[in-house]
């Protein structure tokens, strides 16, 4: 837990929050990424911000002060702060690394004059990728947007604002706050240590229930962008497919005006169109369809077609004409009760868990980070991953559309472990949290199922009604996917089972379970998986499983923390798998693909360190053992070509 001096979120802090919380609601509409088109125009923001964390005793100095209405170098001192990236890491000061409370961005930037002509036609939105956990923005001393979350984008059309002006900086300030409380996603809670005789006058920690560090910032990209101020708001495909025919079905929103026309153009990877359509909702036929395969299950993996809209209208007196290019892959989803099928032909998970995390950015994105992790990922044969346990940056799921690597999309419902946390308060920001996430991924051929969330305190009575409302909502936003969460209560008493398409189960049988003995593992994991089919008679995948290992400790026989130990314990687990996954295991996701950074603890060395590869992206000797066997499954399949059976494709 987070610890500093101060009140946290109390007094006129805490209250300017719920005021706030009440307030930001994810606004109707689209949230089409900022794409460059011959309509469009993109600048980007990233670079040094200024930066400026309130210390004051109510962390609320900054409102009472109205630190937006002026530049904030005038406030006081002021710090150089990358963006995207967490601020936690990035200096000297211990005070920031585990700072909880509001902190303060700014960024001044020229604004191009063809943006700025006040004629009425072109709209100019500010747009963030992420940031976390809870922000308030002002352009020029004007309040914009308010959004409650981080991992998913939200935006703010600013063009009464910066118009009419040109010439003129444009100034954009950010109040962030990473506070978690009962009522967020995730939940945390504040402690007050109130104790004179241990602890410093106001002294608190941000208590919180998963195993991570709570990385707060700006941590995805920050884009200015323009439209014409008619435009296409939003665009929703999906699609059916034979062995000869593909159905592309679409839906097209504009905003600005009634009065507009419509025209679609599906194009190949050659760019030769394939069909076409008009109107803003319709069906487009695919003659011999190139389909969208995962990685490893065909030879031309993650197909994409390049759907092109076009829409013009009448306003102010000129033709308008917006343009918007939506990349499309044609895939089928459906399971049974005992498979999970991707264009039809059965699809078996094998993959990783992972973490947006790396040393010095935190969780910000890092372009190397992003494809070194890729390279890596097909380095070792894995054709998935889950989001843990949160929404990734798009960029990052864009890549994979691109490479074929399937994902199951996780929102950032991990550590609901209180009673509180399943009350009407949660469950409203719970069903708001999915609805941007299915806005925002719904069209994108990788994402396969939705997770609403990761190990919550399922066995608890209230979590029934929770999980069935949560899971009836995402379905009634897309039915097109399946809906999971993962577990690790017991079979017996998980409340939200029932309500799930897959089941997805947590076990760390011989590490947390009956520490070392690794002779417990056969017999635990088969009576796991037989006890969960038997009562739901659902596909089962293994979400997590896993050991730490100290890279370069060795031990042999095998001890915990050895490089040899989680060798060892992968070993016996996938014995296991072999068997169950000729019945109803559909997959197993190793935890985890890298060790990452947590709370300090008796039990964490610089953080949690169940990778199979170090923080810095090097190899233990469990991604060996785990690339040896994806490859072999893989290889199994007897729709692969001979070029991607070699296993040494990516060495």
């Amino acid at each position: 837990s987070g610890g500093g001096v101060g009140r946290g979120m109390a007094g006129g802090c805490r209250l300017l929050l719920l005021l706030a919380l009440g307030r930001a609601a994810a606004p109707p509409g689209g949230m089409l990424y900022p794409r460059e088109t011959p309509s469009r125009e993109r600048k980007e923001l990233g670079g040094l911000w200024s930066f400026r964390a309130d210390f004051s005793p109510g962390r609320d100095a900054g409102f009472v002060q109205r630190w937006y209405r002026q530049p904030l170098r005038q406030t006081g001192p002021v710090i150089d702060m990358p963006v995207p990236a967490s601020f936690n890491d990035i200096t000297q000061d211990p005070s920031l690394e585990n700072y909880i409370g509001w902190v303060w961005y700014e960024k001044e930037v020229l604004l191009p004059l063809r943006w700025l002509q006040d004629d009425l036609n072109t709209r100019v939105v500010l747009r963030f990728g992420s940031a976390h956990y809870y922000s308030i923005v002002w352009v020029n001393g004007v309040q914009v947007v308010e959004h409650e979350g981080g991992h998913l984008p939200f935006e703010a059309d600013i063009s009464s604002i910066v118009q009419g002006s040109p010439g003129i900086p444009c100034r954009i300030t950010v109040a962030l706050n990473n506070t978690l409380t009962p009522y967020t996603l995730p939940p945390g809670s504040i402690q007050y240590m109130n104790d004179k005789t241990r602890y410093p006058k106001n002294y608190f920690v941000q208590n919180i229930r998963f195993d991570f560090f709570n990385y707060a910032g700006i941590h995805r990209p920050v884009v200015l962008y323009t439209t014409p101020s008619v435009y296409i708001d939003d665009i929703t495909v999906t699609t059916t497919s034979s062995e000869s025919i593909a159905m592309v079905q679409y839906q097209v929103s504009v905003v600005g005006s009634t009065l507009y026309s419509l025209s679609l153009s599906l194009r190949d990877q050659e760019g030769k169109v394939v069909a076409t359509g008009d109107g803003p909702a319709g069906e487009l036929k695919v003659l011999n369809p190139n389909l969208w395969w995962p990685y490893l299950m065909h030879e031309n993996p993650g197909y994409r077609y390049s759907l092109e809209v076009k829409m013009q209208a009448q306003a102010n007196g000129a033709l308008l004409e917006d343009v918007y290019t939506l990349p499309v892959g044609i895939r089928t989803i459906h399971i049974t009760s005992t498979q999970f099928l991707v264009n039809g032909r059965p699809f078996y998970f094998h993959g990783v868990n992972k973490h947006e995390d790396a040393d010095i950015r935190g969780k910000g994105l890092d372009w190397p980070l992003v494809v070194k992790d890729f390279n890596l990922l097909r380095w070792l044969g894995a054709n998935s991953f889950r989001t843990s346990h949160y929404p990734y940056a798009e960029e990052i799921m864009d890549l994979c559309d691109a490479y074929g690597i399937v994902v199951i999309d996780e929102c950032p419902g991990v550590g609901i472990k209180m009673p509180e946390s399943f009350g009407n308060k949660s469950l409203q920001h719970h069903l708001l949290v999915m609805e941007e996430l299915i806005r925002r991924d719904k069209n994108r051929p990788s994402v396969v199922m939705w997770s609403v969330a990761n190990e919550p305190a399922s066995e608890l009575p209230p979590a029934a009604y929770y999980f069935k409302t949560v899971i009836a909502h995402t379905k009634a936003l897309d039915p097109s996917r399946p809906v999971t969460f993962v577990t690790d209560a017991n079979y017996a008493l998980d409340h939200g089972a029932p309500y799930v398409d897959v089941i997805c189960v947590n076990s760390y049988f011989s590490w947390y379970h009956d520490p070392g003995h690794l002779e417990v593992i056969t017999l635990q994991l088969t009576t796991q998986f037989e006890n969960w089919y038997k009562t739901y008679k659902k596909p089962i995948i293994q979400s997590e499983y896993g050991a730490d290992s100290v890279p370069g400790l060795h031990s042999d026989p095998p001890l915990m923390f050895s490089e040899e130990y989680q060798k060892a314990m992968l070993e016996k687990y996938h014995s296991v798998f072999d068997k169950k996954r000729k019945e109803y295991v559909i997959g197993e996701l190793i935890w985890n693909f890298a060790d990452f950074m947590t709370n300090q603890g008796t039990t964490r060395v610089l953080g949690n360190k169940k990778g199979i590869f170090t923080r810095q992206r090097q190899p233990k000797s469990a991604a060996f053992v785990l690339r040896e066997r994806y490859w072999k499954i893989a290889n199994e399949s007897s729709c692969l070509p001979p070029i991607i059976k070699s296993h040494t494709l990516f060495l």
